[in-house]
């Protein structure tokens, strides 16, 4: 696509080609005139302002100001031509670009005659149809609390105030954390990194440092003290941090330490911490919390159905290097998302660590969501006002015993502040959605009861280790 931006010989060119899915290369052609003008008013702006031996202000001869100021005004007419010229081939294309156009600056040259021609790549919003948004159809469980699950929230509380206990037996099990020695050998860095002693959760998906490894527990289960455990771990492309970022690691751990969660005692000391008097008024505490999480939960599951019918039925293609740059801001909107489901700061950081070990592919769904909940907002005209972020922070801050003026300065310094802006909206399209969705309630799968380890002494090492 080419046109010329105007009718006079004093507008730039400007091709717009498809560099790939998400992506725009603009080519840009600025006449001599333009050029030769934007000279002439660079070097009078200089007559004026600069200071030469042997002339008064503003009399110095221009070919005296061009020999003393020649090399660095000229960088300044280019630069200034360049972003001028950019920024409007953008604006009057009315591309819808993500982040700065990539311009190499310094490998453009002014010309001494002649038009200035120079291309960049920009990333563009996706363009894409909206699957049909009336009448989506979603499940609804009927459920309530059951005794099991009592159980497992005070089991729960227990391990929140046990005691790391050193294992006894000295192989490693499932939920262990180990400290150990760490090097780590990153693809095309010649100098190791070594870690030691830091500690390591022995978990599906956890860190050794700050790689993600997928399968560690597989790794580390059965291993003991003293010894030596090797992988290579091929890092997602679309890792938050770019220096590991789709790179193949050489991770080697030492094993100094084994412990294991114990759990605290059901005793007058842990009821007094929770405010109940004995193990039947902890259950009727229980309870109550339970039933109010259970709301929230049956909330998300429809919420999750809507989305996994959004993406399903939206054909959008994302590059693997968009998605990878923005990476940050993925796991931001994760954190606010997880925040506003009134999860407490160490389940939140539990589960933040699993998505900042997640697949590319979790990644790129992640994205893909943002592009489609940002044109459903659009096509139903949904914003968000101050009066409403406010009010939402101050729910917030007071599930998480903060003040709200305190909590907002801390989402605009880390930067998660636009994030909470765009969940915000995001929860209302899910509403809106939800509105018109045909929902049906169901009965609740039957889970599988699982035997229940003791809680209370040391658990013994299994000997068979289970395999798909």
């Amino acid at each position: 696509m080419a046109e010329e931006q105007g009718t006079t010989a004093l507008k730039n060119t400007v091709t717009i080609e498809e560099a790939g899915p998400c992506k725009k290369r603009v080519t840009v052609e600025i006449p001599e005139e333009v050029i030769r003008n934007a000279t002439d008013e660079q070097y009078e702006t200089l007559r004026k302002e600069a200071m030469v031996p042997g002339f008064r202000k503003g009399r110095a001869p221009r070919r005296l100001l061009e020999k003393r100021f020649g090399k660095e005004t000229t960088e300044q007419i280019k630069l200034k031509l360049i972003a001028d010229a950019s920024d409007t081939a953008i604006k009057d294309n009315e591309l819808d670009i993500l982040g700065e156009p990539d311009i190499d600056f310094e490998k453009i040259e002014l010309p001494e005659t002649g038009a200035l021609k120079f291309d960049f790549e920009v990333e563009v919003r996706p363009d894409f149809d909206l699957p049909q948004l009336e009448g989506i159809v979603v499940e609804k469980r009927k459920l309530e609390v059951t005794d099991e699950q009592l159980d497992e929230e005070i089991e729960r509380l227990r391990k929140w105030q046990g005691v790391w206990t050193p294992r006894e037996e000295g192989e490693i099990e499932l939920e262990d954390r180990i400290t150990a020695d760490v090097v780590l050998k990153v693809e095309d860095v010649e100098e190791e990194e070594k870690l030691d002693n830091i500690e390591i959760y022995v978990r599906p998906n956890s860190f050794v440092g700050a790689i993600p490894v997928e399968k560690l527990d597989e790794i580390l289960i059965g291993a003991k003290s003293g010894d030596t455990k090797q992988m290579i771990v091929d890092v997602p492309k679309t890792y938050f941090r770019e220096d590991y970022r789709g790179k193949k690691v050489d991770v080697q751990i030492t094993i100094n330490d084994i412990k294991w969660l114990k759990p605290a005692e059901l005793n007058e000391d842990f009821f007094g911490r929770f405010g109940v008097e004995d193990e039947n008024e902890l259950r009727e505490r229980v309870r109550d919390m339970l039933e109010s999480r259970l709301e929230k939960q049956l909330r998300t599951e429809m919420t999750e159905q809507i989305y996994r019918y959004l993406l399903d039925n939206t054909s959008l293609d994302l590059p693997m290097d968009i998605v990878a740059e923005h990476s940050t801001a993925l796991l931001q909107r994760q954190y606010i998302a997880l925040l506003m489901q009134g999860l407490g700061r160490e389940q939140i950081e539990e589960q933040m660590e699993q998505l900042r070990a997640g697949s590319e592919q979790q990644a790129k769904e992640q994205f893909k969501t943002f592009f489609i909940m940002d044109k459903i907002a659009k096509k139903f005209e949904i914003d968000v006002s101050d009066e409403e972020i406010n009010g939402r922070i101050a729910q917030l801050a007071i599930q998480q015993g903060q003040r709200p003026e305190r909590m907002r300065e801390e989402m605009a310094r880390n930067g998660s502040l636009e994030q909470f802006r765009l969940q915000v909206r995001e929860d209302k399209c899910i509403a809106r959605l939800l509105e018109s969705a045909e929902i049906t309630e169901v009965k609740p799968k039957k889970k599988t009861k699982k035997a229940k380890k003791p809680a209370t002494t040391e658990k013994k090492p299994s000997k068979k280790r289970k395999t798909d």
